[in-house]
């Protein structure tokens, strides 16, 4: 079943346009990866989808209904969850008070905290410190963890890997295979080409707001990719 579909997604900033007819599927159970340079238009592409950025009703749909521009408020309750890129956790607030933001969808599923903290131990033993004292990776798993609060249907994932150590990045990437016995499926926007194709099962590369390649991810070959994110 298709959980997810954009069909001709266009985007602009202003009378920039950032977005060149994006069709995109994911299917209910799958995680798919988003990799691309730099202003590829990766970030804007997932910002259409969760409702953060304004495009047409029709070029997103969501579970069988049309939610282009719905707006993020209401595409969280229907069980979309973004995992913005530099995490923007609440620097005052707690692991667990972060934590605790993402229950204001009102939806029910099985993930609480105690699911959360078995997810990401680390922030079961952080679960009172400020998030301004977590490292980068603690603060990575506490945005993902609030995003799963809400009892997503879809996770949006943006650059989870940035500015991270790669013993982090790995212990963050295993878990996400786990999500998807629990009826989440994944987006994730990565410049890590390697790790996001290693998790996902199709893959689409951006290139100037423009899809140029997509395909299996256990069938793209390392020429095929490098022409498409360079343009080559």
């Amino acid at each position: 079943m298709t959980l997810l579909a954009t069909r001709g997604l266009t985007a602009y900033y202003g009378d920039f346009q950032a977005l060149f007819g994006v069709d995109f599927e994911l299917e209910e159970g799958e995680i798919a990866a988003v990799i691309g340079a730099n202003g590829a238009g990766k970030s804007t592409f997932l910002r259409s989808i969760a409702g953060l950025h304004q495009v047409s009703a029709d070029a997103v749909s969501f579970a069988g209904g049309s939610v282009g521009g719905l707006g993020a408020h209401r595409l969280a309750r229907l069980g979309v969850s973004l995992v913005p890129e530099g995490r923007r956790l609440f620097p005052s607030l707690s692991v667990e008070e972060n934590l605790l933001v993402g229950k204001s969808t009102g939806r029910a599923g099985p993930w609480t905290l105690a699911r959360v903290y078995a997810l990401f131990p680390r922030l079961g033993e952080r679960r009172d410190s400020p998030a301004a004292l977590l490292s980068g990776g603690e603060q990575q798993m506490a945005a993902i963890g609030r995003a799963l609060m809400g009892n997503p249907r879809l996770l949006l994932c943006d650059e989870i890997s940035l500015g991270l150590a790669p013993i982090v990045v790995k212990a963050i990437y295993d878990a996400l295979p786990a999500l998807t016995h629990e009826g989440v499926s994944l987006v994730i926007v990565e410049q890590d080409i390697g790790t996001a194709l290693a998790v996902a099962q199709r893959a689409w590369c951006f290139q100037h707001g423009r899809v140029s390649l997509c395909g299996r991810a256990d069938e793209l070959t390392r020429d095929a990719i490098s022409r498409a994110y360079f343009g080559l």
